[in-house]
């Protein structure tokens, strides 16, 4: 059996692929993005890995204009079931570009909605992993806080120290943050500008967990991301849709958006398929309809 070592589109990694194994990766970009590249790595996932090494992956305008159109684009595409989002080895995203603000004045963020685009991530319809490693500062941090999975590598740092320019989180910091780890926690990090390292993210619940293992975050984002593709689309969105209103939601509400969303479901293909291959002991087929 012939053994060919494929590149993958994230620095530093690597897959061996067997003659008569599945193709593993694909290196092909969807769309010539100048500060990303975009791969599949596995059926159904796409890859979106930031690419401004020179400058840590600072966001300025057009990187996050890349970002926000290629995040889109792959939404949209039937065959994609999950996204995963990651950086280099040293930062996944060090902030926002200071450069570039650092003379708007108050007329012009006010009157521009300034950072409203931010949102991007949270708005998607795929589920959305972030693969962080090295620095996730600032706006790095806000657009890592967006995905609906965290992982990190040991080597993660996390923070909020805009108050050292003299400005707060802008991007969903203050209010993600707090959701998460609380307000005593986000107080903080806002307030100080402290920098926690992944352990101790691991240990607040900033992060899903750190993973430790030698494929690294990024290979095991991608399996899970391949998991989740391999689920069927339409009920993979509902619990996407679910799980995110009960942080909008009163409970009674929540419930009640639970139990529609699940009624629903009995109105697809994909509910009497997965249910007749759990009866018939055998995998399912989805048709994701």
């Amino acid at each position: 059996m012939t053994l060919t070592l494929v590149r993958f589109a994230h620095p530093n990694f690597f897959a061996v692929r067997g003659a008569y194994s599945a193709r593993l990766f694909s290196t092909t970009r969807c769309v010539p993005y100048e500060n990303i590249l975009v791969s599949r790595p596995g059926p159904g996932v796409a890859l979106i890995t930031l690419n401004r090494l020179k400058a840590l992956n600072a966001l300025n305008a057009a990187h996050f204009n890349d970002i926000s159109s290629a995040l889109k684009e792959v939404d949209e595409d039937p065959s994609i079931g999950a996204i995963v989002m990651t950086g280099s080895d040293k930062a996944f995203a060090a902030g926002a570009d200071i450069k570039e603000m650092k003379d708007k004045t108050f007329a012009e963020t006010y009157m521009s909605n300034f950072l409203a685009n931010w949102e991007v991530v949270s708005k998607l319809r795929k589920p959305v992993i972030a693969a962080v490693s090295g620095y996730a500062l600032g706006g790095g941090l806000e657009l890592a806080l967006q995905a609906d999975i965290l992982l990190a590598a040991p080597s993660a740092k996390l923070g909020q120290p805009e108050v050292n320019l003299g400005v707060i989180p802008g991007g969903g910091g203050t209010q993600r943050l707090a959701r998460l780890i609380g307000k005593s926690r986000t107080m903080e990090m806002v307030l100080t500008g402290r920098i926690v390292d992944a352990e101790e993210a691991e240990r607040w619940g900033l992060v899903n967990r750190v993973v430790r293992e030698e494929g690294g975050v990024v290979e095991a984002a991608v399996q899970m991301a391949t998991e989740i593709a391999n689920k069927g689309q339409v009920a993979v969105a509902a619990g996407k849709e679910a799980v995110n209103a009960a942080f909008d939601l009163s409970l009674a509400e929540g419930l009640r958006l639970e139990r529609r969303l699940f009624h629903s479901l009995f109105a697809t293909r994909d509910q009497k398929e997965g249910m007749a291959a759990f009866a018939e002991k055998r995998k399912p087929e989805w048709t994701h309809s």
